[in-house]
């Protein structure tokens, strides 16, 4: 998958902002690098999968409208975090694998920055543990 067209990467930064509301604080280079992790993992997909992810964050988009009438990343925080909890606990198994996919997606991209692995103090080392000691 090419890196997300605008009408995608706001959706998506709606969800990173509700899944990791830490993302708040990203500036636009955190953005890019959070962005290109999501891209790059997309990419390694089959195209029916990167279909999929997108199929699902515009359903993720206009899913609300139904019950809030507006699109999600038109809704206030606390009605995001209501509509994705449903996703989370959706009776629909394919609901459910689809957010914790993108759920996963998004800790990577964020947790996987080196100033955030700095400012929480991860330490581990592809060498093992032997070079902490």
């Amino acid at each position: 998958m090419a890196r997300p067209d605008s009408k995608t990467t706001r959706i998506l930064q709606a969800v990173a902002a509700s899944v990791v509301p830490e993302t708040a604080g990203l500036n636009s280079a955190g953005w890019s690098a959070l962005e290109r992790t999501v891209a790059a993992a997309i990419a390694a997909r089959p195209p029916n999968v990167q279909r999929q992810v997108r199929l699902f964050l515009r359903a993720i988009e206009w899913l609300p409208l139904f019950r809030y009438g507006r699109p999600f990343t038109r809704l206030d925080p606390r009605r995001r975090e209501r509509f994705l909890a449903s996703l989370q606990s959706s009776p629909l198994l394919l609901i459910r694998r689809g957010f914790w996919g993108l759920r996963t997606l998004i800790l990577m991209g964020y947790y996987t920055q080196a100033d955030v692995i700095g400012a929480i103090g991860y330490r581990a080392d592809p060498r093992g543990w032997s070079v902490r000691r």
